[in-house]
């Protein structure tokens, strides 16, 4: 009889996450993978087409089963639907676990959303001493705090209660970003096994031809990804904003993406070597990233975000393309460690100026040594097959 794994995430297929090919990789290898989810609705915050937003149904993906609670809409541009999204999760998701939860041999949680998503895998653990393992993409306390909420008395103490009981209640972690260690250690009391599991790159076919982003040559500073508040747009916009009219000339900054903080930052400037092109589809991704010279990796500077890796990082990566980090700690320490393109401090825009000047003026036997040391990364530490049997190891440890 195969043994049966439960994942839970707040997202998941059609909906664009590493969590997909986890489950379908575990699948391959012979196991029955069941996922909890939500109706997709991310990034747009509306229902997919094709979807009902029922309280909850049942469909499958190539042979997985997947169980969906209602979703919230429109939390793209409110801070209280945002909120009612998490905790519509939790209370919704935890129900059908709770349901359904003891035929599964394990629990793998994506802890990608609020950690309050993860409630649903963690009553599983508590009423019917299921393992559960959680892979943590993003921290709590940090990552509230750094979204804006003031770190009172009354806050502080409810949020470290329960991330304490949260983390109690779990079997072991794997962690995306090396500094998440030291941040969870504090709430747990239990010697649960921590495994590294970093991201790996998206699948990118860099043989397909590239996007047309100028009429002349120039060289070309490519964004993309989700555009928020955190992303730290603004003062990569004033940096390049800042060159002086002989290197503006022969530049070009590229913002591919969407988010609740894209028509600000198209406020912010007149200036016409930086472009706006919107989102698009994954799978077009690598024209982009093939017709750009160096590709932006940027967060605001908070304690969470030293220790975060974003994802996109390991696909610039995969891309084999020099990387402007535009971030602190463990992304800048990667890409200076392994000498795979330039790092400025997110909040010097004299800083970030600079790395523009020097990525326009970088020779060329300096950009083929970026190139070959991001294949080589990309074939070690990041490389997928090799992280999703981690995971799976570390899932079904005993």
């Amino acid at each position: 009889m195969k043994e049966k794994i439960l994942i839970v995430t707040e997202y998941f297929y059609p909906e664009e996450f590493k969590i997909n090919d986890v489950a379908l990789e575990w699948k391959n290898k012979g196991y029955e993978v069941d996922v909890l989810t939500t109706v997709p609705t991310y990034p747009e915050s509306k229902i997919y087409d094709g979807y009902k937003n029922k309280f909850y149904q049942k469909d499958t993906w190539n042979g997985i089963n997947i169980y969906r609670v209602k979703a919230v809409t429109g939390y793209k541009t409110s801070l209280i639907k945002k909120l009612l999204k998490y905790f519509s999760f939790m209370f919704f998701a935890s129900f059908i676990s709770l349901k359904i939860g003891k035929k599964y041999d394990y629990v793998f949680g994506y802890d990608i959303a609020a950690l309050t998503s993860m409630i649903p895998a963690i009553l599983l653990k508590k009423f019917y001493n299921k393992p559960v393992t959680l892979w943590i993409q993003d921290v709590w306390p940090d990552s509230v705090y750094a979204y804006g909420f003031k770190k009172s008395k009354f806050l502080q103490y409810a949020l470290n209660t329960f991330i304490k009981f949260v983390y109690n209640n779990t079997s072991r972690f794997a962690i995306s970003g090396k500094g998440f260690k030291n941040k969870i250690l504090p709430f747990i009391s239990n010697n649960q096994k921590i495994k590294y599991a970093p991201n790996w790159s998206d699948s990118l076919d860099m043989s397909m031809d590239r996007i047309v982003l100028s009429d002349i040559n120039k060289v070309h500073f490519t964004f993309a990804g989700n555009i928020g508040k955190v992303q730290n747009l603004d003062n990569i916009i004033k940096g390049f904003d800042s060159l002086e009219e002989r290197y503006k000339n022969i530049a070009q900054l590229n913002i591919v993406g969407n988010g609740s903080a894209l028509e600000d930052l198209k406020l912010l400037t007149t200036n016409k070597n930086i472009v706006f092109h919107g989102r698009k589809p994954r799978d077009m991704m690598a024209a982009y990233y093939k017709s750009s010279d160096f590709l932006i990796v940027s967060l605001v500077d908070k304690p969470i975000f030293s220790v975060t890796v974003p994802a996109k990082t390991q696909t610039y990566i995969a891309a084999k393309k020099p990387i402007l980090a535009i971030i602190n700690g463990d992304t800048s320490d990667l890409i200076k460690e392994y000498n795979l393109g330039y790092v400025a401090s997110p909040n010097n825009i004299k800083d970030i100026q600079n790395i523009f000047i020097k990525a326009i003026n970088a020779d060329h036997n300096q950009i083929i040594k970026f190139n070959k040391n991001c294949d080589i990364l990309n074939n070690t530490i990041f490389d997928k097959n090799n992280i999703i049997n981690d995971l799976l190891n570390l899932t079904i440890k005993e």
